[in-house]
């Protein structure tokens, strides 16, 4: 049957599917950098998360004992706090008397809080010494800080000792905590505390480098003169006596706002306030004892406008926030933008993590349940009294859509040739420019029809093929596959039920000894063995492979026959089966041999084709879910199990390795590792299982490490660039891969 081609002068105006096609292809490139963008932003996201954990980039080394020779001795004796105004070390002493009350390793969003409240209640202005991560995580709180009276000091980014870093790290700690600080409060500080300082004398000539660098940028630097040691929470009335300086000196006090657990510091406060206020001290912060100083021109005098009752309260700003200056310009914005960014980590992170431990439970509960079912259907199908019902042996009809299938069409008819059960092969060839049509008409195979049309597509290929068939029951395959000789009498055989509809055969990968053809061969195998017995017995089979299926012919007109409205017509046409119906059964021992793509490029386009297919599929008969009766169990079962298992945990597969990469290298090499390889035990399990029900041979279950780090990857990229297109839209035209024509005869595959 001969279609009328066009005249060869005048050029035939494109179809409605292929402009959609030339529409999607131009959309492919920029889909793909937006996929790879999207893994991009999720892994900067943890980066940043882990930065601000100091899990990346951390550094837990605290340099102790070392030598002080190159300090000046006046700075090893001096005062607490150290300036280099004017390129000169000078050292600065809190006046008698007078309490500078500090607290390092803020904001915590559980205590800091409670400290603020205690000093707005008794009226005292603190120096908090924060550290610049935990200012971009809470930023409310240093907005209260500031605005409540206190002042504020940069105790770096990551809480590091700055003596073992390079000097760009060094400024990078510092840039970073003034962003953050810009971010949260609009200003900058003058103020710095080195982590693990303590009195002056403990400068060494390791840190004795930074001190004066940062002199020279302007900072000053803040030592103490008391110590509290409320970190090693010894007891209140320990907390208090401890923090207290003798003999009626003036001091520079440290309390610790964060840290660890410091209820003993909350509680120990608001005592030792009561207390120092008894015995005539006044309290003010760094910039206060820096004022005093400058207005005096020593020491220890008194500043004029102290209160009457000895203390500088929160509400005399003027020289309490002196090391204070409003941020502008580009560093508010960068420090705005640090804290969006890290506002974005702080509950994406958290939210992709509680998901994760979902998927992965999931995922387990799901391979419990596919091993379950599997053992299941294989002990139920293979019993000896085992049958569908009485055996079918009435002809029915192949159906080999062809296009450009040159390399492979004569091996596929003559297979067809050797069938034990009587056929009748429909050979549609859609448009080849190869001469398909001409090598399948001169093999002389007896029983053979070719029927030729233009190029319109698969599916309606399929359908002429339905239209020509005489029989009832109607086998489709792909050009390119070869079946053993009794795989059409074991196929049809389930359709003794009258319940059946349509059955699926077993897909086999026949250029299985390439790398890539071995990564498909284990897919093939656990996804046909595993995942379609389970489905069988839970009635609710999403997909009839387009390589081997058989239909009752009335169910496929009944239907509409195979539609073009979505790029995987096989999983359209199973799912409108279970709509009508109509009962889709699996056949493990009908096996079918295909060639699986043999570059990464042509495997790219078919599964990417599948994958956007089922998705435009699933949509399209999303009203099942709503079906009721036996109609409607594809929507109450099949479509959420599809929709979880095929598309929403594969999306999030990729979070679950960079996650486990991540923990590798920044956080525990041996628990991850471990991790990963318990799950990759439990996939092993499940394919060795699958390949023992097929009685495939386990050497190839060697690659399976490998598919898990590279093949994996590439499938998770295909789905996520097929979930961008079906949320921008876009069409695809039936794809041809390249052939070769090397599965010829099932037997010739091991």
């Amino acid at each position: 049957m001969t279609h009328p081609t066009p005249s060869r002068g005048r050029r035939r105006a494109p179809t409605r599917m292929e402009r959609a096609a030339g529409r999607a292809a131009a959309l492919q490139k920029p889909r793909v950098v937006l996929a790879l963008l999207l893994l991009l932003a999720l892994t900067c996201v943890l980066l940043l998360d882990g930065y601000l954990r100091a899990e990346v980039g951390g550094d837990q080394r605290v340099r102790t004992g070392a030598g002080s020779g190159d300090v000046p001795d006046k700075v090893l004796d001096g005062g607490p706090i150290l300036t280099f105004r004017g390129g000169r070390a000078t050292s600065v002493s809190v006046p008698a008397k007078t309490i500078a009350l500090t607290f390092d390793d803020g904001p915590d969003p559980t205590w800091t809080p409670k400290v603020l409240e205690i000093l707005r209640k008794y009226d005292i202005p603190g120096t908090f010494f924060l550290v610049g991560s935990m200012v971009s995580r809470h930023p409310g709180i240093v907005r209260t800080m500031v605005d409540q009276g206190n002042e504020v000091g940069i105790h770096t980014f990551t809480h590091i000792d700055l003596s073992y870093q390079s000097d760009a790290r060094v400024k990078r700690e510092m840039e970073q905590t003034q962003l953050a600080l810009a971010g949260a409060a609009g200003i900058t500080t003058t103020l710095f505390r080195a982590p693990y300082s303590s009195e002056t004398d403990a400068i060494d000539n390791y840190s004795w480098p930074v001190y004066k660098k940062l002199g020279a940028d302007g900072y000053t630097s803040v030592f103490v003169d008391t110590d509290s040691d409320d970190w090693k929470r010894p007891g209140v009335s320990k907390i208090i006596k401890w923090a207290t300086p003798k003999d009626g000196k003036g001091a520079a006090v440290l309390f610790h706002d964060a840290g660890g657990e410091r209820s003993q510091t909350v509680a120990a406060l608001p005592r030792y306030i009561e207390k120092m206020r008894a015995k005539g001290y006044t309290f003010t912060t760094v910039s206060g004892v820096m004022g005093q100083r400058d207005a005096t021109g020593a020491a220890g005098a008194p500043r004029d406008g102290t209160p009457a009752d000895g203390t500088a309260g929160a509400s005399d700003l003027g020289g309490l926030q002196a090391a204070h200056h409003t941020a502008t310009g580009t560093t508010r914005y960068e420090g705005r933008a640090l804290i969006a960014a890290v506002a974005v980590a702080e509950w994406t992170v958290p939210a992709l993590s509680a998901l994760l431990i979902v998927v992965g439970v999931a995922v387990m509960g799901r391979f419990a349940m596919m091993l379950a079912l599997a053992r299941r259907h294989h002990r139920q199908r293979n019993r000896r009294r085992f049958g569908w019902g009485p055996p079918v042996t009435r002809p029915v009809s192949v159906i080999v859509p062809a296009y450009n299938e040159k390399e492979c069409i004569a091996g596929t008819l003559r297979s067809l040739a050797r069938s034990t059960h009587p056929i009748e092969i429909i050979v549609v060839d859609d448009g080849s420019t190869d001469g398909t049509a001409e090598i399948a008409e001169s093999l002389g195979l007896p029983n053979v029809r070719v029927v030729r049309q233009r190029n319109a597509g698969k599916p309606a290929a399929l359908n002429n093929g339905v239209r020509h068939a005489s029989h009832d029951i109607v086998v489709m395959m792909d050009g390119d596959t070869v079946f053993e000789p009794d795989t059409v009498r074991q196929l049809v055989q389930p359709f003794a039920d009258p319940e059946v509809g349509a059955v699926a055969g077993n897909a086999k990968v026949g250029n299985r000894d390439t790398v890539i053809g071995a990564w498909q061969h284990i897919e093939y195998v656990m996804g046909f063995n595993l995942d379609r017995r389970m489905y069988d017995l839970l009635r609710c089979m999403p997909t009839i492979p387009g390589a081997i299926g058989a239909f009752r012919r009335e169910a496929v007109l009944e239907v509409g026959g195979m539609s073009d409205d979505t790029l995987a017509e096989d999983t359209d046409i199973t799912i409108a089966l279970h709509r009508a119906g109509r009962r889709v059964v699996y056949q493990e021992h009908a096996r079918a041999w295909t060639e699986a793509p043999g570059s990464l490029g042509q495997l790219w386009s078919q599964r990417y084709r599948w994958s956007y297919g089922t998705m435009q599929a699933l949509w399209k008969h999303r009203k099942s879910l709503t079906d009721r009766g036996p109609s409607g169990r594809f929507g109450r079962v099949g479509m959420p199990l599809v929709v979880l298992f095929q598309i929403v945990t594969p999306l999030f597969a990729p979070l679950i390795d960079v996650f486990t990469v991540y923990s590798m290298v920044f956080i525990d090499l041996r628990a991850a590792l471990l991790a990963w390889l318990a799950v990759l035990g439990v996939q092993l399990l499940c394919a060795a299982y699958a390949f023992r029900l097929d009685r495939e041979k386990y050497r190839y279950l060697l690659m399976m490490p490998l598919q898990q780090l590279a093949y994996r990857q590439l499938m998770y990229l295909v789905l996520i660039h097929s979930s961008i297109t079906a949320l921008t839209g876009g069409r695809l035209r039936w794809q041809k891969l390249k052939r070769t024509g090397e599965v010829g005869t099932a037997a010739g595959v091991g």
